[in-house]
């Protein structure tokens, strides 16, 4: 069962993706909001919104992308996948940057609705059967566990290891190249004093990447080559956060 939200201020579009999300073959339970304080208040677990980035705040309530943003800011393991729905085609380099799994524009057309949401419902299934990992570290005779997905990037200082993740900072005695072998499925080394989460990977140059939280981190321009071919076979396995 999927707990699904739809977050818009218009009534007939709330009316209209209702009908969309109830005509596909997925057993699904459906809230609704009119705007984001009252998505944020509802304390119950969200594995699919569809978000309106136009979405008008209310007294100090946040639009749809500020919105996204609180929701990425929460230190939780289950994010939920967000579609956002716009009539503006130029919001969709926005939507990247906040994790998005995927935009819609309006007038949704079905056919698309029902492509984008079977994508969405196996993602939702596949992090189920395989939990967030998580990286053991080993400090002063303690272990303590780090979700992979809090983690944005990893970087080498002296024999330590900073990690730098969504809620600060912590370092730890370690190599970066035993991590690089430990992690290489969902990290690459782009330089050799950065190991990044290509989760939060939001764009790239020849020079530099981009994360999600606006950081730029410098690339190897030995790196650069194997780093697109990473990044892309991970977009395809499609374990974006």
């Amino acid at each position: 069962m999927m707990r699904i939200a739809i977050c818009d201020d218009e009534a007939n579009t709330r009316a209209y993706l209702l009908s969309l999300i109830q005509a596909q073959p997925y057993p699904c339970e459906i809230a609704e909001y009119a705007c984001a304080d009252d998505c944020l208040a509802d304390p119950q677990k969200i594995d699919l919104l569809f978000l309106d980035i136009e979405l008008n705040p209310s007294g100090n309530s946040p639009d749809g992308m500020a919105l996204a943003r609180k929701i990425r800011e929460q230190n939780t393991t289950a994010q939920p996948v967000i579609i956002f729905v716009t009539g503006y085609e130029q919001y969709v380099f926005d939507a990247f940057d906040v994790g998005a799994f995927q935009y819609l524009l309006k007038p949704v057309d079905e056919k698309k609705f029902a492509q984008v949401f079977t994508r969405a419902a196996a993602q939702i299934e596949t992090a189920r059967e395989k939990p967030g990992r998580v990286l053991t570290l080993q400090t002063s005779n303690t272990n303590r566990s780090v979700p992979l997905d809090h983690i944005h990037y990893i970087e080498s200082s002296d024999h330590k290891v900073v990690l730098h993740l969504k809620d600060g900072r912590l370092s730890y005695y370690a190599k970066i190249g035993d991590l690089e072998l430990e992690l290489q499925d969902q990290f690459f080394r782009i330089h050799k004093g950065y190991l990044v989460n290509l989760s939060y990977v939001s764009g790239y140059s020849k020079t530099e990447v981009t994360l999600t939280n606006g950081e730029t981190l410098l690339l190897s321009k030995y790196k650069y080559q194997d780093f697109v071919k990473a990044y892309l076979r991970f977009l395809k396995r499609g374990d974006r956060l």
